[in-house]
């Protein structure tokens, strides 16, 4: 393999499997690899794959599928969550948090029971926002997001509060809110007036907030949010231009929703003399972000930089040959601070060889190209509808049919292993 840094990345279509090689000049350090074909250490730290598998199914459908081909690998399985989907029961392991159960309302105000977790020895409570107010809990189409807020988180954090919580972790992401965290302010006891001193209820009509009252007691009880986004609160970057849409948002709704943010926005760096508004991570689920460090004094992380501190992630990879990724769908925000990104660059980092899976591939051959060492897609193994509906089979099948082509690596440059 001497001889291939600086080549063109290599598309090659293995049957029924789209697989796109980058040689070794490309994606990682020289001097180039050289192969290993006996037994190796594979971790496999996939994140979920939306809508099918949870990061924790996909971890074993990848893993099922390797050690038929290999069973002679060594595996370490690591469920990975970035801050979004899945932050809950993936960080809950990590922190051996147990799961409970609290009753609350959703983001329609509908009564329902949400799990959350809970570190007995530690006094950590860990709450997961789309478990409450999220996307997924709603009928389609049924409620518009002018009607939706994050009163029920609000209500879940008084009843951890009520628990004894010493330390609140919460996983921002999968939100069907776009109010600013102005439920959630409310359930706490935080009042907004218009200039006729009635009481503002519902996000929409935050245009005409006055004044913000705080409650009597603060709510006391530190927060650390876990964000998958880096996004501000305002502006052709902010929560509502930027996610409204995905939530139900159309193009008439976007400047309303803007303008009522901005004007909470301006009353709280008024009060406060602190412009949240511009923190990274404020815009996360819908301004959730900006509103739990304005009204819950809240600090922020990327929940990638959590998820790699608690797993011990850097340290895994440097004991790996090999990492195996995957998420449901490889696009160019993949590559700009989510999870799987992230990844390779711990990899490249550590000069271990990242291999990615995918449910899809949109955009270019080269996406990956500096990324990864092979990209793989269930696309051209099933069609939609299938691997919809039988994900797990497939993405068993796909590493199978993956830890296979390993076998005669030095004939197909499946590969290029460290030295």
């Amino acid at each position: 393999m001497n001889g291939v840094r600086g080549l063109v990345p290599l598309v090659i279509q293995f049957p029924t499997v789209l697989s796109v090689v980058f040689t070794a000049g490309l994606g990682f350090p020289s001097p180039p690899f050289s192969f290993r074909l006996g037994r190796v250490k594979v971790l496999i730290v996939p994140d979920k794959f939306k809508g099918t598998l949870t990061a924790q199914q996909a971890t074993q459908a990848i893993a099922r599928g390797w050690q038929r081909a290999r069973p002679e690998d060594v595996l370490d399985l690591l469920p990975m969550s970035d801050g979004g989907d899945g932050f809950g029961a993936v960080s809950s392991s990590l922190l051996k948090a147990r799961p409970r159960r609290a009753r609350t309302v959703d983001a329609a105000h509908r009564p329902c029971s949400v799990t959350w977790w809970w570190n007995s020895k530690s006094k950590t409570a860990i709450i997961e926002s789309a478990n409450v107010i999220g996307l997924a809990r709603l009928p389609h189409g049924k409620f518009h997001p002018f009607d939706r807020d994050s009163f029920g988180l609000g209500k879940l954090m008084l009843a951890v509060r009520k628990q004894g919580a010493k330390k609140i972790i919460l996983g921002l992401g999968g939100s069907a809110t776009n109010d600013g965290g102005f439920g959630m302010a409310r359930a706490l006891g935080w009042k907004f007036l218009d200039r006729n001193e009635r009481e503002l209820t519902r996000w929409i009509e935050l245009e005409r907030l006055a004044r913000i009252a705080p409650p009597e007691h603060r709510f006391g009880v530190p927060i650390l949010s876990a964000t998958d986004v880096s996004n501000h609160l305002l502006g052709k970057r902010g929560a509502t231009r930027i996610f409204g849409p995905q939530k139900g948002l159309c193009a008439s709704d976007l400047e309303k929703g803007e303008a009522c943010l901005r004007q909470l926005a301006s009353k709280v760096a008024r009060a406060t003399g602190v412009n949240h508004a511009i923190r990274a991570g404020a815009g996360a689920a819908g301004g959730l972000g900006f509103g739990l460090m304005a009204f819950a004094g809240a600090s922020a992380r990327k929940g990638f930089d959590l998820f790699a501190r608690w797993s011990r992630l850097r340290t895994r990879v440097a004991k790996s040959d090999l990492v195996i990724t995957g998420e449901g769908r490889l696009d160019a925000s993949s590559l700009m601070g989510k999870g799987v990104g992230e990844v390779s660059a711990v990899c490249k980092g550590q000069g271990v060889p990242c291999f990615l899976i995918c449910g899809s591939l949109e955009g270019s051959a080269g996406l990956g190209k500096g990324h990864f060492c092979r990209i793989s897609a269930l696309a051209a193994m099933a069609s939609r509808s299938k691997a919809r509906h039988a994900a797990g089979h497939w993405l068993e099948e796909l590493a199978y049919h993956e830890a296979k082509q390993w076998n005669s690596a030095r004939s197909n440059g499946w590969f290029n292993a460290r030295k």
